[in-house]
């Protein structure tokens, strides 16, 4: 099963599956010197942990991670870095009854179109649950990051069709959505309620925003830097689909609506998102990406089994009701990790 790594320079390998005895990752890539303890990636890990809002599965992870290798004294060696995650609240018993049917929405069918077994605990590899590996990478991506002044943030600016009208990153630690604007959040909570209360589950809008990111990052072609922080988001299972800067509503625009002119004291604006030719301009990078509803849902639903038989499912278990918004955090180590390795990418030839 080949497609586990990601990186050319700063390069990841997660492995493990949602009811196996643990999830991790190996770093390769990190230059030495770099400050990094367990408190450091356990504060991210915190924000994609099960049970931190309402909208989220009573699956009780604690997701401690260890440090297993590449730190000595505080600091990173500049050697490979492998972070354990073990698991501890797996409940297979629940997905005994759906081992030989193909749950709607998940990656149990094509799953078994390709490698003719698969885990049914929880949708073993293709599990959510893996994104905790990449959530401990993207934090020590982060702390390279914080050495060149680049931040990146992730918020929610729609759940269920409810949408967010402001920008005020300062709310977005104060509410359990993530949300830049507070006059909405009561809205969501009051959406997601309702949702779990019928069986169902909802999607969304995350964007994610990387300040201080220098001029001069991606590689023209086939690594341009929009086309990696594409595969990167869109390789979240949940994710269907990524846009930059103006998106989509370029399309409907002019040449003359959606340049950005550029003044002596920079870009007037910024519809191209902080990249042009696939390369960054030194604007804000803005993201956004669009989160499908999560599929394990106890409304009825048709579907067939291994033998091709017609079958009803319900989903029932620990699931949430919706990916956002711990999938929030999954993004922003993905753009972290993306900024790192073209950053690297550019000293190299500096």
């Amino acid at each position: 099963m080949p497609g586990n790594t990601f990186g050319k320079l700063f390069k990841i390998t997660t492995w493990g599956e949602s009811h196996g005895k643990g999830i991790g990752v190996v770093i390769d890539g990190c230059p030495p010197k770099i400050p990094l303890n367990e408190e450091i990636i356990q504060s991210m890990l915190d924000r994609r942990r099960p049970g931190t809002s309402v909208a989220s599965t009573l699956r009780k992870e604690p997701d401690h991670a260890i440090i297993m290798s590449g730190v000595f004294d505080g600091v990173t060696t500049g050697t490979p870095i492998m972070i354990m995650i073990y698991n501890k609240d797996a409940d297979s018993k629940a997905y005994e009854p759906y081992a030989d049917i193909f749950r709607p929405g998940h990656g149990d069918f094509t799953y078994m179109a390709k490698y003719g077994i698969r885990d049914w605990r929880g949708g073993g590899r293709s599990s959510a649950r893996e994104t905790a590996a990449r959530v401990a990478a993207g934090a020590v991506a982060g702390k390279i990051l914080e050495k060149h002044n680049i931040k990146v943030r992730a918020y929610t600016i729609a759940l269920g069709g409810i949408h967010a009208r402001k920008r005020d990153l300062r709310a977005v630690d104060q509410n359990m959505f993530f949300c830049p604007d507070m006059d909405v959040v009561k809205k969501m909570e009051k959406r997601v309620e309702n949702i779990k209360k019928e069986g169902d589950s909802i999607g969304g809008v995350v964007e994610i925003l990387a300040s201080g990111v220098p001029a001069g990052l991606g590689e023209p072609v086939f690594d341009k830097l929009d086309a990696d922080l594409a595969k990167a988001l869109m390789s979240i299972g949940a994710v269907k689909g990524v846009e930059i800067g103006s998106g989509f509503e370029a399309a409907e625009k002019r040449g003359s609506e959606n340049n950005d002119p550029l003044t002596s004291q920079g870009f007037s604006t910024n519809h191209a998102g902080g990249i042009l030719a696939g390369i960054s301009n030194g604007e804000d990078i803005i993201i956004r990406v669009a989160v499908k509803p999560i599929p394990s849902i106890s409304i009825e639903q048709h579907t067939i089994d291994r033998s091709g038989n017609q079958r009803s499912i319900q989903v029932k278990g620990r699931h949430d009701v919706s990916a956002i918004p711990r999938i929030n955090v999954v993004c922003e180590a993905m753009v972290c990790i993306v900024c790192v390795d073209h950053l690297l990418r550019q000293k190299a030839i500096l």
